[in-house]
């Protein structure tokens, strides 16, 4: 059995919203990656807009793609 690959969490700050729920994320010292956000954060309606502090959970796969878990107050 393989085990499945951990993502990689990394920090960064919202620059721009898209349609659908996706959004460009400046990572801390690193690319602008391609994010959207996760499903508990849409059940809870947490908002997101550009200029919020974000924790992203980029795919050990593909790092110019991620997924928003986690918004800063």
């Amino acid at each position: 059995m393989s085990k499945k690959e951990e993502p990689l969490e990394v920090e960064g700050v919202v620059t721009q919203a898209l349609a659908n729920t996706k959004f460009r994320v400046q990572v801390d010292d690193g690319p602008e990656v391609m994010a959207t956000v996760a499903g508990k954060m849409r059940k809870h309606f947490i908002r997101i807009v550009p200029g919020d502090r974000v924790r992203v959970e980029l795919s050990p796969y593909d790092l110019s793609k991620g997924r928003i878990v986690y918004r800063e107050r």
